[in-house]
């Protein structure tokens, strides 16, 4: 892997599947609502070697905000449980093409690690390409020291995301535009509908192909040129709770700006409160 692109392709995938440094990581997340349950599709069906990350539980589970940031202790522990360790590359994957791999490939990131890519087109590329699927009992893999080292510099806070307001920061909004505009309601109980003042509306599915693979370096620039942010400005991305905030992020960093930010809270801790402003286009 070279961090002139965060993505591999399931090729590229295919061919490093043996060696011994390489950890796989199958990130499945789906919306509340869905009945689906990623475990149990990780349990069934997998990338061979793949270990499953669970992102509500490798968090912050004292929060009352859902898959918050878990301490870089706590995130040690875990990998140090699922044997990836400190010197290990890493490709992540979701059920979905690319949606939850990306909040993954970013928390990665915020602990420190710079080997870590995300497969394009995630699980249903890698079965369509025709490569091996691992199914029974996954591996168990031994122990392996992890080392985090917290990157505050891509987090943002509730207390961050007011001075950014104020400031005119750059904020990207990875929901779906009928949700950022105030005109459809949010999936969560209790969130006003919205956006955040100066925040510019970048869709994560406009980011994603029919196949459910990253567009390619001129599509995105026209896609961030279209809805009106700079790729060449530092930016904080934001969606409903700070998962698919990831996505603009990864897709700013195939345009190389590796720098975005992403707020945990989003607008499930935005769109909460009484005491944050909101812009509606309805």
């Amino acid at each position: 892997m070279t961090h002139s692109d965060p993505i591999v392709s399931p090729a590229w995938l295919s061919e490093h599947l043996d060696a011994p440094d390489l950890r796989i990581i199958d990130a499945s997340w789906f919306m509340p609502g869905d009945a689906r349950n990623a475990k149990d599709l990780y349990d069934t069906r997998r990338i061979p070697g793949a270990i499953f990350f669970d992102i509500d539980e490798i968090a912050d589970t004292d929060s009352d905000l859902p898959h918050m940031l878990p301490s870089p202790e706590k995130f040690a522990s875990r990998m140090k449980k699922l044997g990836i360790g400190d010197g290990c590359r890493i490709v992540i994957y979701d059920a979905q093409g690319l949606f939850s791999a990306a909040r993954v490939w970013w928390t990665f990131r915020v602990m420190g690690v710079e080997d870590v890519a995300v497969l394009d087109g995630g699980f249903p590329a890698w079965e369509r390409a025709g490569y091996p699927i691992e199914t029974g009992a996954p591996q168990t893999r031994m122990e392996r020291h992890f080392t985090a080292r917290l990157r505050g510099d891509l987090v943002r806070s509730l207390a961050d995301m007011r001075r950014a307001v104020d400031g005119g920061a750059a904020i990207l909004d990875a929901r779906p535009a009928p949700r950022f505009r105030g005109e459809a309601a949010e999936p969560r109980p209790g969130l006003k509908s919205g956006h955040m003042p100066g925040a510019r509306s970048v869709p994560s599915g406009s980011l994603v192909n029919e196949n459910g693979q990253m567009r390619s370096v001129e599509e995105l620039k026209r896609i961030f040129a279209d809805a009106g942010a700079d790729p060449s400005r530092a930016a904080v991305c934001t969606c409903g709770s700070g998962i698919t905030a990831a996505i603009i992020a990864l897709a700013l960093a195939r345009l190389g700006r590796w720098d975005a930010a992403v707020y945990d809270g989003s607008w499930a801790e935005w769109g909460s409160r009484d005491d944050t402003a909101i812009v509606t286009d309805a």
